[in-house]
C-alpha cells in the first residue's frame, strides 16, 4: 500500500476543522496467536466548525466498513492510507472497522515468536503517523483527545496500555480474554499504546507510585537481577522530574515493558517500552548500566515533555527529543549513582552531533517540516546530541535557576494542550529577563559548528560560511605544568560574543577552552596546550577535563590537525592510570575506534598491541574488568593478550567473552566452525544466534560475508538493538577492504528497498555503512547516492554524514 504523508498545510487545516472529543478503540488480538491479523473498530466522536464541510480520515489498513453519524461510508473510495469523509455534522461519530496483516515488519505494529519457546509478543510503536496502521485516526500531534482501549486477547496473554485496566474478563466466545482501560487524559495519537503477549509482570508500589516492569518470559531471569537497580532508577527520576518542573506525574500507574526486536525505546504515556537488548544478557558493565539509566530517564523525561505538552507540528520535534535527552544527563547527574554523566556524555555521544554538524550532512536545528516523512529525515544526532548540547548551553547563558523557573512556568500553562518554540521561549525570557530572540536565532537557525581559538589574550570564533558567531558562555581552566604535575592556576568564565572577545588569564602552561563542556563548538588548541593535553590527559584530576581533552582529539581528527598515532597514544596513556569508572569504557571504545579504524593499515597492528597491552594493566582492577576484557578481545595480539583472555574465560559464569574472542579470532583467521556451534548450544540468550551471526561477520570469507548479508537485507533476520550497530562495524573489517569492496556498492543498492519501521530501518542504515572499509571510489558513489532523491530523507542525510567521516578517516590515514 502506497501511503500519503501528511502536510503541514493539510495538518493546519484540519485542526482548524475539527476537535476531536474522544477515541473509543476495539482491537481484537486473536488472530495473532497463531497468525497474522489485527483487528480493530475506532469509534471517534469529534465537532466540525464548519459543518457541510469535509475532511479524511487516517488509515493505512483494509476498511471492512465505516460510518458517519449512522451512515455508511463508500469503503472503497479509500486509499494511500486515507478514507474521505462527507460532509461533516457540527457533531460527528465515526466509526470505521479495519484489519492488516502486515504484522512482522515493525510499521506501527510487530509480532515476534520467541526463539526458544516459541511464545508470540506483539508491540505497537506509533511515532510519528503510524496509528493509522493499527486503527482509524486523525493521525497529527495537536488534535489531542482522550483515548478509551477495549482490548480483546488470548487469554494466555497480559495487556499493557497507557493506564490500569478497569476491568479484565473472559470473552463471551472463544479462549480469549477483554480488556478494558479507562479513559487517558488528552493525548496525541502517537504516544497511545497496546502491547500483549504472556509477559513476565512485576509490580511494586513506591512513593505513590505503582510501578510495573515486563519482559518475555526467556528472560525472566535477566530482568529479576537488574530490577531492583531499576526500581531505583525510575523511583530517582519520578522524584526528581516532579519536584524540578514542579508538576509530578499524575498517574499512579507507571510501566516499563521490555519487547523483542524494538530499536530503541519509545515513550508511550504511562506505558514505555525499550527493546529488550536493554536486558543486558551478561551483567552489565558501568557504561551498559549507565545507558540503560539514560534510557529510562531519557523516556521518563518525554511524559512532561512530549506527552504532557506536545510540539503542534513536527518542525518542533528536535526540541522534543534534545529536552528528554537534556532532562536524561542532568536528572542522572543530579538524582542518581550516576553523578559524573556529563564526563560520560561529552566522552562517549558528542562526538556524534560534531562528525554529523561538520559533515555536508549539517541541518539547522530547527528548519521547515513541510510534511511528516520529512520531520524524520532528522532524526538525527544534531536533533538528539547537538540539541540537548545547546540547551546545555542555555542553561550556562541564563542560569539554572532560571531555566527550572521557566520549566515550571511553561508546564503548568500548557499541561495536556499542543506549543510551538516561542511558548518555551518566552517561559525562559520571563525566568531569565533576557532576550532570548538573537540566541535562538543563532543557536537554532544557522547550521554547523563554531570553531573557537584562544589566541594573544583572546577568543577567536570562526563560525561556518559567512555566519556570524554564535553568542557562547564558556570556561577556561589553566594549569601551571613546569613540574612533575599539573598545577591548577585558575579557571574562569566568560560570555563571548562577536569574532573576538578579549579574556584576562593567569599565567600557565595548558590552557582548556570550554571546560566543563558548556558549549558546543570545536575547540583548536594552541600547540603547546596541544601537546600538553595528549601527553598529559592523565593528569588532569577533574574527569570532566579528561573526558574534553579526549573529545577535543577526536575534533582534531575530524579537522584534519592531528594523526591518528598521537591520539591512540594519548589514550593508551589516560588508561594506564583512569580509574573514573564513568570514563574508563569510552575511553576504551575510542582507543580501540581510532587505532583499528582510523589508523593507516601499516601501524593498526601494532597500535591495537599497544591498547591490549594497557588494558591487561586494567584486568584486576574490578570496576574495569570486565570492560577491559571486551576490549581486550577485540584487540588481542600476542600469546600474552590470549593467556589473559582465556583465564578469565575458564573462570567466567557465562559465554559473553567466549563468543567476543571467537570474533576475534574468525578475524585473524582462525574460525572454528564446532566451537562456535557449542557456543550456540549452551547459551540460553534466546538472540543468540545473532553471536555466532558476529562470529561469521568478522571472518575474511566470502560465504560467512553473505550469511550476515542475507541476514541483514533479505530475512531481515538481525533484532533491532543497540547490537546492531556493532554487528554492523565487525562486518566492515578495515582489513578486509578488498575482499569486502563489492559490498560497499551493494549497501547502497539495498538503500532503496529497505523494509520496517522507522527505528529498525535508521539502525541498519548506520550499522551498515562501511566506515573503515570504503575507498576513494566508494566514497564518491556514496556522495552520488546522497543526491538521490528516490532514497528516503534519513538515508541521504546519513549517507552525507558517515561519508564525511570516511572521507576524514582517509585523509587522516595519510598523515
Amino acid at each position: 500500500m502506497t501511503l500519503a504523508t501528511l502536510t503541514k498545510d493539510e495538518a493546519q487545516t484540519r485542526s482548524d476543522l475539527l476537535e476531536v472529543q474522544r477515541y473509543d478503540i476495539d482491537v481484537d488480538m486473536t488472530g495473532l496467536l497463531e497468525g497474522e491479523v489485527w483487528r480493530s473498530t475506532s469509534t471517534i466522536t469529534f465537532t466540525c466548525s464548519e459543518p457541510g464541510a469535509t475532511t479524511f480520515v487516517d488509515v493505512a489498513m483494509d476498511v471492512a466498513r465505516a460510518s458517519l453519524n449512522g451512515h455508511d461510508i463508500d469503503v472503497s473510495a479509500a486509499a494511500d492510507g486515507r478514507l474521505p469523509l462527507p460532509a461533516l455534522a457540527a457533531d460527528n461519530v465515526l466509526v470505521v472497522e479495519a484489519s492488516t496483516t502486515n504484522t512482522d515488519t515493525g510499521e506501527g505494529v510487530l509480532r515476534t515468536v520467541d526463539p526458544t519457546d516459541k511464545l508470540v509478543y506483539v508491540w505497537t510503536s506509533l511515532e510519528p503517523d503510524e496509528a493509522r496502521r493499527v486503527w482509524a485516526c486523525f493521525d497529527q500531534p495537536d488534535l489531542k483527545a482522550p483515548h478509551r482501549f477495549v482490548v480483546t486477547a488470548p487469554s494466555s496473554w497480559l495487556v499493557t496500555s497507557n493506564g490500569a485496566p478497569e476491568s479484565v474478563v473472559d470473552a463471551e466466545t472463544g479462549d480469549a480474554r477483554v480488556w478494558t482501560y479507562p479513559d487517558t487524559p488528552r493525548l496525541s495519537t502517537y504516544v497511545v499504546v497496546v502491547n500483549a503477549g504472556p509477559f513476565h509482570e512485576v509490580r511494586r508500589q513506591h512513593d505513590g507510585y505503582d510501578l510495573g516492569f515486563y519482559c518475555r518470559q526467556s528472560l525472566v531471569p535477566i530482568l529479576e537481577r537488574d530490577l531492583d537497580e531499576m526500581v531505583t532508577l525510575t523511583r530517582q527520576g519520578l522524584a526528581f522530574f516532579g519536584e524540578r518542573f514542579g508538576y509530578p506525574f499524575p498517574q499512579e500507574r507507571y510501566d516499563q515493558v521490555f519487547v523483542p526486536n524494538l530499536g530503541g525505546a519509545m515513550e508511550n504515556w504511562g506505558c514505555v517500552t525499550y527493546g529488550d537488548g536493554q536486558l543486558f544478557r551478561t551483567p552489565p558493565t558501568h557504561a551498559q548500566r549507565a545507558v540503560r539509566a539514560e534510557f529510562i530517564f531519557h523516556e521518563m523525561a518525554h511524559m512532561w515533555f512530549g506527552d504532557l505538552v506536545t510540539m503542534q507540528w513536527w518542525d518542533d520535534l528536535w526540541l522534543n527529543e534534545a529536552f528528554a535527552s537534556w532532562a536524561a544527563n542532568w536528572g542522572m547527574a543530579a538524582a542518581s549513582e550516576f553523578t559524573e554523566q556529563w564526563a560520560t556524555f561529552l566522552a562517549a555521544s558528542k562526538r556524534t552531533a560534531y562528525e554529523m554538524d561538520m559533515s555536508p550532512a549539517s541541518h539547522p536545528i530547527r528548519g521547515a517540516v513541510p510534511d511528516v516523512a520529512s520531520a524524520m529525515s532528522n532524526f538525527d544526532a544534531i536533533t538528539y546530541v547537538k540539541g540537548q548540547s545547546v540547551l546545555h548551553q542555555l542553561v550556562a547563558y541564563i542560569g539554572e535557576d532560571a531555566f527550572v523557573e521557566g520549566l515550571r512556568d511553561y508546564f503548568s500553562r500548557y499541561a495536556f494542550s499542543n506549543t510551538r518554540l516561542d511558548d518555551l521561549m518566552d517561559c525562559y525570557a520571563r525566568a531569565s529577563g533576557r532576550d532570548l530572540s538573537a540566541w535562538t536565532r543563532a543557536w537554532l537557525d544557522e547550521a554547523g559548528t563554531d570553531v573557537i581559538t584562544l589566541a594573544d589574550g583572546e577568543l577567536v570564533v570562526q563560525a561556518p560560511g559567512t555566519q556570524d558567531p554564535r553568542p557562547h558562555h564558556l570556561d577556561i581552566a589553566v594549569f601551571d605544568a613546569s613540574g612533575d604535575t599539573l598545577v591548577p592556576a585558575g579557571r574562569s568564565s566568560h560570555e563571548v560574543t562577536g569574532p573576538r572577545t578579549p579574556v584576562d588569564l593567569p599565567g600557565g602552561d595548558l590552557r582548556l577552552v570550554n571546560a566543563g563542556d558548556f558549549t558546543f563548538a570545536a575547540v583548536k588548541p594552541d600547540d603547546t596546550s596541544l601537546r600538553l593535553m595528549l601527553e598529559r590527559i592523565h593528569q588532569l584530576e577533574d574527569p570532566l577535563d579528561r573526558s574534553l581533552v579526549a573529545a577535543t582529539a577526536g575534533q582534531l581528527l575530524l579537522l584534519g590537525d592531528v594523526a591518528p598515532r598521537d591520539v591512540s597514544a594519548a589514550l593508551t596513556r589516560a588508561l594506564a592510570s583512569e580509574t573514573s569508572a564513568a570514563l574508563i569504557e569510552p575511553f576504551l571504545a575510542q582507543a580501540l575506534q581510532v587505532a583499528d579504524r582510523w589508523a593507516p593499515a601499516a601501524e593498526s597492528p601494532a597500535l591495537l598491541a599497544a591498547l591490549a597491552d594497557a588494558v591487561v594493566g586494567l584486568v584486576d582492577l574490578p570496576d574495569a574488568r570486565q570492560a577491559a576484557l571486551r576490549t581486550l578481545a577485540a584487540s588481542a595480539s600476542t600469546a600474552a593478550h590470549w593467556a589473559v583472555l582465556e583465564a578469565a574465560a575458564a573462570e567466567a559464569t557465562d559465554l559473553d567473552l567466549a563468543w567476543r574472542m571467537a570474533v576475534r579470532r574468525a578475524e585473524l583467521g582462525d574460525y572454528d566452525e564446532d566451537a562456535v556451534r557449542r557456543l550456540l548450544e549452551s547459551d540460553p540468550d534466546p538472540d543468540a544466534a545473532m553471536r555466532r551471526l558476529a562470529v561469521l561477520a568478522a571472518r575474511p570469507d566470502v560465504e560467512a560475508k553473505e550469511e550476515v548479508w542475507r541476514a541483514f537485507f533479505v530475512d531481515y533476520a538481525v533484532p533491532a538493538s543497540r547490537e546492531t550497530l556493532v554487528l554492523g562495524s565487525t562486518f566492515w573489517r578495515p582489513g578486509q577492504a578488498e575482499l569486502l569492496a563489492p559490498y560497499t556498492y551493494r549497501y547502497l543498492e539495498e538503500l532503496r528497498t529497505l523494509k520496517g519501521g522507522l527505528l529498525n530501518q535508521g539502525l541498519t542504515i548506520r550499522a551498515m555503512y562501511p566506515l573503515g572499509a570504503g575507498d576513494e571510489d566508494f566514497l564518491a558513489a556514496a556522495e552520488n547516492a546522497a543526491e538521490d532523491t528516490a532514497l528516503i530523507a534519513y538515508a541521504r542525510n546519513q549517507l552525507r554524514s558517515n561519508s564525511f567521516v570516511l572521507s576524514r578517516i582517509l585523509q587522516a590515514r595519510r598523515l
